[in-house]
């Protein structure tokens, strides 16, 4: 098992910077995934960037170029830096992590507002 809590979420302007945490329970040792998705008012679930066990990262196209993903396993702590924000970038951040396809973990969310 892994408790996840994300903080650093708010309300930004357009063109305005957040950097979402997610402090994990235990060590990242066993975990294969970490990553972030976003869930917008009346749209589903969507996958915002993941980052492997090695470091490898992956982006959705809307948000390449402005947010990083990174790991710190000596704080058990995931991050999301996310720059340049837009009002669309709007919703709530849940952030995961997996063992395997059957053990994935979820934070409860922080809720990012970015205003024009």
């Amino acid at each position: 098992q892994v408790q996840l809590v994300e903080s650093g979420g708010g309300l930004v302007q357009a063109g305005g910077s957040l950097r979402l945490s997610c402090a994990a329970s235990r060590s990242f040792f066993s975990i294969r995934n970490l990553g972030w998705y976003r869930q917008a008012p009346g749209k589903q679930r969507e996958l915002v960037a993941a980052i492997t066990s090695d470091g490898s990262t992956n982006y959705v196209d809307s948000v390449k170029g402005r947010f990083t993903i990174s790991k710190d396993n000596a704080r058990n702590t995931l991050y999301l830096q996310m720059n340049s924000l837009k009002p669309e970038d709007t919703g709530v951040y849940y952030c995961y992590a997996e063992e395997s396809p059957s053990y994935r973990y979820w934070g409860q969310g922080t809720q990012v507002t970015v205003s024009s």
